[in-house]
């Protein structure tokens, strides 16, 4: 069964604040709300703007076998920086790194609470 648009939220909510508070120096996060509105628009952000970024970069993506991906994640996560007031990202790098481990926590959440869809 497919989750909701507001699941992955909560999941993208909970990932962002395992990475901002514990993981990753750089990533800060000020108050609950921003934490919803950044994962809001995060989810936002990588349902419309990702895939054409992907798409366009395809040719580059294969040449460098894949890695482009990281950065193209980091940029959006960026993006959403700048996007949400009370949510900030230091720099180019600390959002690629914040990236890969908000990925590697979402794959986790999802894996963890697959067994609850019937």
């Amino acid at each position: 069964m497919r989750r909701s648009f507001a699941w992955r939220v909560v999941l993208n909510a909970v990932g962002l604040y395992v990475v901002a508070e514990y993981l990753v120096e750089g990533i800060t996060v000020q108050g609950v709300p921003a934490l919803l509105i950044a994962a809001l628009v995060l989810g936002i952000v990588n349902s419309i703007l990702r895939p054409i970024i992907v798409v366009l970069s395809l040719p580059i993506n294969i040449l460098t076998l894949g890695l482009l991906t990281f950065v193209i994640n980091g940029l959006m996560l960026r993006l959403t920086a700048s996007l949400v007031p009370g949510f900030s990202v230091d720099s180019f790098w600390t959002a690629v790194w914040g990236a890969i481990l908000l990925s590697v926590i979402s794959y986790i959440l999802n894996s963890l609470i697959k067994d609850l869809d019937y």
